[in-house]
């Protein structure tokens, strides 16, 4: 049964998130809040944790799953990321945005996208998801807690706990989030000196980016 840690948005109480990060190394997936969406998150290199998330989500290997980190030094040993890179990824971190990006050696094969060898990175501007990654002391692997079949994220941390009550480890409520999911922009064409390419227009905005 998904336990539900009812957390302050802005000073999430120490206690619970350290039972969040427990049930994260005991293998469990978490439903948590970001500046876009609730997210599924599991930790990165335990296998069948990373299997059931898929599960959950209902998709397979080549959907690109993303690595959260806490920040742009974390990002960058799973990403190899060039000086326009990364001034690009400074302007926009943290913040509801996505970016697809060379993975290195540091990201296991299995989560990575199979034919492209590229992964999803983010930081995210929550308060909540910023302190379990600093408690975990590592990325998180995550993707939008989009269920098969529904139109939008869920949002409501009762609707996700009463939903998932069994696939769950936990739900870290912290109140609704805006239930956009974050604007896409892939990194990678950058590296061959041609411009980014947004893959989906989400809450972040294409200005912040010098898109627009």
């Amino acid at each position: 049964m998904a336990q539900r840690f009812e957390l302050h948005p802005v000073n999430p109480q120490p206690r619970l998130l350290r039972q969040a990060v427990q049930a994260l190394q005991g293998g469990g997936v978490l439903a948590v809040p970001t500046d876009s969406s609730y997210a599924l998150v599991c930790h990165l290199d335990d296998k069948g944790a990373v299997e059931r998330l898929r599960r959950i989500r209902g998709v397979d290997e080549r959907h690109h799953l993303t690595l959260l980190c806490r920040d742009l030094s974390e990002l960058a040993q799973y990403a190899r990321v060039d000086n326009r890179q990364y001034r690009l990824l400074k302007a926009a971190t943290p913040g509801p945005y996505t970016f697809i990006l060379e993975a290195t050696k540091e990201v296991p094969r299995r989560v990575s996208h199979p034919a492209r060898k590229t992964i999803g990175l983010r930081v995210p501007d929550h308060a909540v998801t910023l302190a379990l990654l600093q408690g975990h002391g590592a990325p998180l692997l995550a993707t939008t807690l989009l269920l098969p079949g529904d139109d939008t994220p869920l949002n409501d941390a009762h609707e996700i706990q009463t939903r998932l009550q069994h696939e769950l480890a936990a739900v870290l409520d912290a109140g609704a989030c805006p239930a956009e999911p974050t604007t896409v922009v892939d990194l990678t064409p950058m590296g061959r000196g041609d411009d980014p390419v947004v893959i989906r227009h989400g809450r972040g905005a294409l200005a912040a980016l010098g898109l627009a």
